[in-house]
């Protein structure tokens, strides 16, 4: 690794070295999983991520799962249930803290306002503004439909 890797990626690896030597197989496993989609998108791009560029992969991991989840869960596979659930806490581990309802609603305000956002059409314009400011701090998908009902008014 590089002098100049990210805190968050540091963070990482050393969270794979104390699962090694605790043995903890199944939050290795999923560790590993993180460290190679990281790995993937420098070697494909030829950069060094930073934080924000491994939260955007962490959030898009997160994603997967609760998909995954949700499927498993509508076909009644519970055993495959609890190990995308059991992913989705390691993963979880990694990403910023979370933002509380009043505070998506202020960005959202605020990121409208900086927009000069007045119709539903300019929900991208938002959504750009906005996105960079709260990515992985929240889930983007309710956001957006908070942003919508948010220009519809």
């Amino acid at each position: 690794m590089p002098a100049e890797a990210s805190p968050l990626k540091v963070t990482i690896q050393d969270s794979i070295k104390d699962a090694m030597r605790a043995k903890d197989k199944e939050r290795l496993s999923v560790l590993r999983q993180i460290s190679a989609a990281i790995k993937q998108v420098e070697v494909d791009n030829r950069v060094d991520l930073s934080d924000d560029d491994i939260v955007v992969i962490l959030t898009k991991m997160i994603k997967q799962r609760r998909e995954a989840l949700e499927q498993y869960e509508n076909a009644s596979r519970a055993d495959l249930a609890d190990i995308e659930k059991a992913e989705l806490v390691v993963i979880e581990e990694f990403m910023p803290e979370q933002l509380s309802e009043e505070e998506i609603a202020q960005a959202i305000q605020a990121a409208i306002e900086e927009a000069g956002a007045s119709s539903i059409k300019d929900m991208g314009a938002v959504m750009n503004v906005l996105r960079p400011k709260i990515q992985g701090r929240a889930d983007m998908a309710a956001v957006s439909g908070q942003v919508k009902s948010a220009l519809s008014n």
